[in-house]
């Protein structure tokens, strides 16, 4: 083998190993992703059951039942749309009703959510900014001027 047939081997294996190393990462990432939505872009998604997703909203008044061990039923709400989640674990001290909320997990069969992660707001002013964006493009007043049911 000539030098330029080393050079030409040795360079074409490492763009090989590159290109093979990124779509081991591209496919590792698009396993790992969870898609935000809020209830009302919920319904229009129609997404499989058991897709993995983020799921913010607030949580709405009335809807917080607590049933045996660890387990909460609730429904996030946007105005628009509403979703039933399925919680089992111990729930931030700020959780409660009428506040900002999002929920890591998976769609059921049944149109409802099955979270693994629940994240409340951490003082009154703050809410995830892709909540605050959805809920003011949808005309609800933030800070606790309109209940949300």
């Amino acid at each position: 083998m000539s030098r330029k047939q080393k050079r030409l081997a040795l360079i074409s294996g490492a763009v090989g190993f590159v290109s093979l190393a990124v779509l081991l990462v591209l496919f590792a990432f698009s396993q790992a992703v969870a898609y935000f939505y809020v209830p009302g872009d919920l319904a229009k998604a129609k997404l499989a059951p058991g897709t993995r997703i983020r799921l913010g909203g607030l949580v709405a008044t009335g809807s917080v039942q607590r049933a045996a061990g660890t387990q909460v039923h609730f429904t996030v709400t946007d105005t628009i749309g509403a979703v039933p989640v399925t919680y089992d674990g111990i729930l931030p001290d700020l959780f409660r009703e009428g506040q900002g909320v999002v929920a890591e997990g998976r769609l059921t069969a049944d149109g409802g959510f099955a979270a693994d992660t629940v994240l409340a707001k951490h003082d009154e002013t703050y809410m995830p900014k892709d909540v605050a964006d959805r809920l003011k493009a949808q005309g609800v007043t933030l800070g606790g001027q309109e209940t949300i049911r």
